[in-house]
């Protein structure tokens, strides 16, 4: 049977969405930072974060009548998503909890690279010429809005970047951003034509059931984090006011980011337009300085410049 038509937005609607999209998720990702400083743990926020998703996309389908039977060979290709998605949830939320922000999202945000390369290199449609010339340009701003070669001084430390002893959220930031190309490829190419929200609750579903089962499985095992070789819950939950409220908050808004991408993914193509959520770090970067007083330097702003203008330059490209 031959998947639905789908009509894809106007460029500059889309780039907006993506834009929007990208903001969203950065602020979630402050609030997890907010959650994670105040005790709860990565398992915790994967867990709450997934459930509120699917509870939230179940009673939209529900309210709308919108069938939720779904062919067996179809749930299964969600399942294959669903467990590239766990992988992707918890190792980006990991070196969230490990990393500044806004270089836990530098590093995840290679993503659209692996994606294109993926793509091309598994029969998908060669990335255009101004996609391709695009993401290193987008790379290379990123790198500076984020002072990776540690021009002057870090303004979250006001010193050296010790990048050595943060090989860790690294490799984490980097297996997130694999795991969620190959999610993004397969769900464009298996379930391009699935209702957007039923497809992100399945996908959801299948993290939340992931991460809780894993976790609950550490955990009976004692083979948890620990932390100055003190054993610490794999579930841990906020022990202020302000994690709680980060708590809520990460689940809030990565519901509508999530939901709000996996609904206009097949309207907007994957492998040409998600260069634009690099601006996801630039968005995490201008919050850190408006919510957490953080400080900037020339550099990083000219390296904020050159992102929004390659994100505008491919955004112009005509439609072919």
């Amino acid at each position: 049977m031959s998947a639905p038509v789908v009509t894809p937005l106007p460029r500059w609607q889309g780039v907006t969405a993506l834009l929007l999209i990208a903001t969203t998720f950065a602020s979630n990702h402050i609030a997890a930072r907010l959650a994670f400083e105040s005790g709860a743990s990565v398992a915790t926020a994967v867990v709450v974060r997934s459930t509120v998703t699917v509870l939230t996309l179940l009673a939209l389908l529900v309210a709308t009548g919108h069938p939720l039977r779904v062919p067996a060979a179809t749930l299964r290709r969600v399942a294959v998503v669903g467990l590239l998605l766990s992988i992707q949830s918890y190792c980006l939320y990991a070196a969230v909890a490990r990393l500044p922000v806004a270089l836990a999202l530098l590093t995840f945000n290679v993503f659209p690279i692996l994606l294109g390369t993926l793509s091309w290199l598994t029969g998908g449609p060669r990335p255009t010429r101004r996609t391709l010339l695009a993401m290193p340009v987008i790379l290379a701003g990123l790198a500076l809005a984020l002072n990776v070669f540690g021009i002057g001084t870090d303004p979250a430390t006001a010193g050296p970047r010790p990048l050595a002893a943060m090989a860790s959220g690294v490799a984490f930031a980097l297996t997130g951003s694999c795991a969620f190309a190959g999610a993004l490829l397969l769900a464009d190419r298996w379930l391009g034509g699935m209702d957007g929200r039923l497809r992100s609750c399945l996908s959801m579903t299948v993290v939340a059931t992931v991460v809780l089962c894993t976790g609950l499985a550490v955990q009976a095992s004692g083979l948890g984090p620990t932390v100055a070789g003190m054993a610490q819950p794999v579930f841990g939950w906020p022990q202020t006011p302000t994690g709680w409220l980060g708590l809520g908050l990460l689940s809030v808004l990565y519901t509508i980011a999530f939901g709000s991408l996996f609904v206009l993914l097949p309207r907007l193509g994957a492998v040409n337009n998600t260069p634009i959520l690099n601006f996801e770090p630039i968005a995490a970067m201008i919050l850190g300085v408006l919510i957490l007083d953080q400080r900037v330097l020339l550099v990083q702003v000219a390296g904020a410049a050159l992102v929004i203008g390659g994100i505008v330059w491919l955004a112009s490209a005509p439609r072919r």
